[in-house]
């Protein structure tokens, strides 16, 4: 079957994770991604080598593509550029502030040379404003955003554990992407596309701003426990955990009624709205946190399967790989390295009758001769 992106050239200026996570998505529905590299590789191929002496970030955000390195400085390398990018569709970079301007490849420039390339920068704070020319990371992104002051224990902020502002600038980046080449079919125009790490994650706090702006209320780093419903998060068994998530009153009925046997609880007029839980959380938590406490987290969950209520374990990352859901929808499949061969989850999207392809993760300029002989092949065309 034909991928949905098949025929679409990519070319992308890219290095450590939001960019790169954004032309993998469009490699993986069949889009020739053709990674520009520095003469010394991305640097996110440094990072470890872990994976069979492959960086692990390398490997899970850079298969399916091209890879070509060139020195822009030097005139040659820059014509190579010039003719990558007159016969792309789309041009993705995430290089520091004011790198691509300098260079002669921004907005206007590109749009006056190639009216239909559609353009997407991805930054950390955007292309204007006052914080536009500051470097940017994940962790710095998630301060600056305010997530960490909502996220780990009360006693201590914490970042999220995956690089959660680069991988939302990789997804809104791929779905702009699609979004301007649609647009472009009907007006036959390129499109500018700014995505910024700062704006991702401040969209994602909305909820957040909503307490303080129209509550007056901050929310308090809580852990495994959510911050605006209850009860909501890790609750002690016997012997181990359950992760609870019960979200409405049908779910509070059956919680109080079936899993821990105190229907009283369902109209006590300090529970009866989640608004009302979640304001006494103490109180509630306390009785949950006992009862739970006394019984063996199979028997617990076997309740909350009766009770329909939504619960979940808390697993390692270990439990992860070898998790029997996976194994069942065969969502494992192997990727061919620069130094071996490696496990990938298959991408997550599935459409139908069109399937997401899987390469082989690129080694530094291993294409670079095959795409330059392609550029004289059409040139002389």
């Amino acid at each position: 079957m034909p991928l949905a992106l098949d025929g679409v050239r990519v070319v992308s200026l890219e290095q450590a994770v939001a960019a790169p996570l954004c032309t993998r998505h469009l490699a993986d529905l069949g889009a020739d991604v053709v990674k520009v590299e520095r003469p010394e590789g991305d640097f996110a191929r440094r990072y470890d080598s872990i994976v069979e002496g492959t960086s692990a970030y390398f490997v899970w955000l850079n298969r399916g593509k091209r890879s070509i390195a060139l020195d822009l400085a030097t005139p040659a390398d820059r014509a190579t550029f010039d003719a990558l990018l007159g016969d792309a569709d789309v041009f993705v970079h995430n290089l520091g502030p004011g790198a691509v301007e300098r260079l002669g490849y921004g907005w206007g420039d590109a749009h006056a040379r190639w009216p239909r390339l559609v353009w997407v920068c991805i930054s950390g704070y955007g292309t204007d404003g006052p914080y536009r020319d500051r470097k940017a990371y994940d962790l710095l992104i998630q301060a600056e955003a305010a997530l960490m002051s909502i996220t780990g224990s009360p006693e201590a902020s914490a970042k999220v554990g995956i690089s959660l502002a680069d991988i939302a600038g990789g997804v809104y980046g791929f779905s702009s992407v699609l979004a301007a080449l649609r647009l472009r079919d009907r007006t036959g125009e390129g499109q500018r596309c700014e995505i910024s790490l700062f704006d991702c994650l401040a969209e994602w706090m909305t909820v957040p701003l909503y307490y303080r702006m129209y509550g007056g209320w901050t929310l308090g780093r809580m852990g495994t426990r959510h911050n605006t419903i209850a009860p909501y998060g890790e609750y002690r068994c016997a012997d181990g955990s359950v992760m609870l998530a019960v979200q409405n009153e049908k779910q509070w009925r059956a919680f109080c009624d079936v899993v821990i046997e105190r229907p009283e609880l369902i109209d006590d007029p300090r529970f009866r709205t989640n608004e009302l839980r979640s304001r006494r959380r103490a109180e509630l938590e306390a009785i949950v946190e006992e009862i739970l406490a006394s019984h063996a987290r199979a028997e617990v969950e076997a309740r909350l399967i009766a009770a329909d209520v939504p619960f979940s374990t808390f697993n390692t990352v270990l439990e992860l790989a070898e998790h029997p859901q996976l194994a069942a929808r065969d969502r494992w499949v192997d990727v061919t390295t620069p130094t071996g061969t490696a496990r990938a989850v298959r991408p997550p999207f599935e459409t139908g009758t069109i399937s997401a392809r899987v390469g082989a993760v690129p080694g530094l300029d291993e294409h670079g001769a095959q795409i330059r002989r392609e550029l004289e092949a059409k040139e002389r065309r």
